[in-house]
């Protein structure tokens, strides 16, 4: 029988394999060593990590060895049986103090359904998946400090100003709901992070514009020919974002009136619904010319998917007009302003703005269909250079003639 280990046999043996009976080893290398049970499970040989030397004297590791062979003697696998409850106590843990990055699954989850989408349309979880969980993911909540959150954002904290105000909000209300649901955890960890991150003074920079001078120049640069045209030439003349007239379809279109599905209008949630858009003639031509594509899709790709919103800019950067899609809308409510086309609240409806409080919108419940269409005549006619008379009015950079439809 071999002789059991000693204290002084371990502190002074080189590299190599020591025995001290039952099953248990000690491996040394480099100076290291770790504690190993070997034993048989099902005639296989089986070595069981038990721990450094460093933390487990030869005391501890025969002890070890020894809880581990009565679960051996009981017909089990040790392994398996620590592998078990290793995965027990995880799964306790993550339920008393998730990661940073299960939270935000957990959150998520149950946000999916207030938000567009099931959050993919809003990209909620964007600015955390981007910046705060590679930096904090795997961190408990409960571990998670101040500095922490500040580390994570710092970066962007002046370069991305707005995308790091979203990443900061939606990290306290990660901490909120893990609040709610009892981790130890305070969602004030983020307001003192964002105070360490300190003040920033942004300017906001708004959607670039086309002078509304200048839109009926574009307006005739556009070809009838390209579908990437046409699209641009139907969100100038409805006013529609770029998603809504994208996606438009030839069975959406009714007498003259256009319902966009509240799946492709801006808002929460259970906050939007569909949205009439009256056509004039000229959008009702360019629905016209649409018809001859394949599909009820008025402006389909090359792979039979709405044309992509890259293809639309990239022919509007080549007219080097310094303005964006979603800048026409800016472009037709300045005209509204400096021609006093119509009244405010036209001009916002035809935006598909909510006017006044909810108490207002819960009276005053019209969608002015006919004014609007009234001035989206107008606002095609002027366009396109039809019915319009030659007026002085100042540019807003400079002067210049200017055309404006005729009342």
């Amino acid at each position: 029988m071999k002789n059991k280990l000693t204290a002084v046999q371990i502190r002074n043996a080189g590299d190599g394999k020591l025995y001290d009976g039952g099953g248990l080893m000690l491996v040394k290398k480099a100076g290291l060593g770790k504690w190993v049970f070997r034993y048989s499970f099902l005639d296989r040989r089986r070595d069981m990590g038990l721990g450094s030397l460093a933390d487990l004297t030869l005391a501890d590791a025969r002890k070890l060895r020894d809880q581990w062979a009565v679960v051996l003697a009981h017909g089990e696998d040790p392994i398996a049986v620590r592998d078990a409850r290793q995965e027990d106590a995880k799964r306790a843990l993550d339920r008393s103090d998730p990661t940073f990055a299960d939270m935000v699954d957990t959150v998520f989850e149950a946000r999916k359904a207030t938000l567009r989408a099931d959050g993919k349309r809003g990209r909620w979880r964007s600015p955390l998946d981007h910046y705060v969980i590679p930096a904090i993911g795997k961190k408990r909540m409960s571990r998670i400090d101040a500095t922490d959150v500040k580390l994570a954002l710092a970066q962007i904290w002046r370069t991305k100003h707005p995308t790091a105000v979203k990443a900061i909000r939606r990290t306290k209300i990660v901490f909120t709901q893990a609040q709610l649901m009892g981790v130890a955890c305070d969602p004030f960890t983020v307001d003192a992070a964002q105070h360490m991150l300190g003040a920033v003074s942004h300017e906001e920079v708004h959607h670039p514009a086309v002078a509304w001078q200048d839109m009926p120049a574009l307006y005739r640069k556009l070809s009838d020919e390209h579908v990437s045209h046409l699209c641009l030439r139907w969100a100038m003349l409805t006013l529609v974002r770029s998603d809504g007239c994208r996606g438009a379809r030839l069975a959406e279109i009714d007498g003259g009136i256009w319902t966009v599905p509240k799946d492709r209008i801006k808002g929460r949630e259970g906050k939007v619904t569909d949205f009439r858009v009256p056509l004039s003639q000229e959008a009702l031509h360019i629905a016209d010319i649409c018809r001859r594509f394949s599909g009820d899709l008025l402006f389909p790709g090359p792979r039979g998917t709405p044309v992509s919103d890259q293809a639309m800019h990239k022919i509007l950067r080549k007219q080097q007009v310094g303005g964006s899609i979603h800048g026409f809308r800016t472009s037709f409510r300045t005209w509204v302003q400096d021609t006093e086309a119509c009244s405010y609240e036209v001009a916002e409806t035809v935006l598909g703005h909510k006017i006044g409080g909810k108490v207002e919108r819960a009276y005053a419940r019209s969608d002015l269909l006919g004014l609007r269409a009234e001035i989206m005549e107008r606002w095609a006619g002027f366009l396109t250079g039809q019915q319009a008379d030659v007026i002085n009015l100042p540019r807003r950079e400079g002067q210049g003639t200017v055309l404006r439809c005729a009342n």
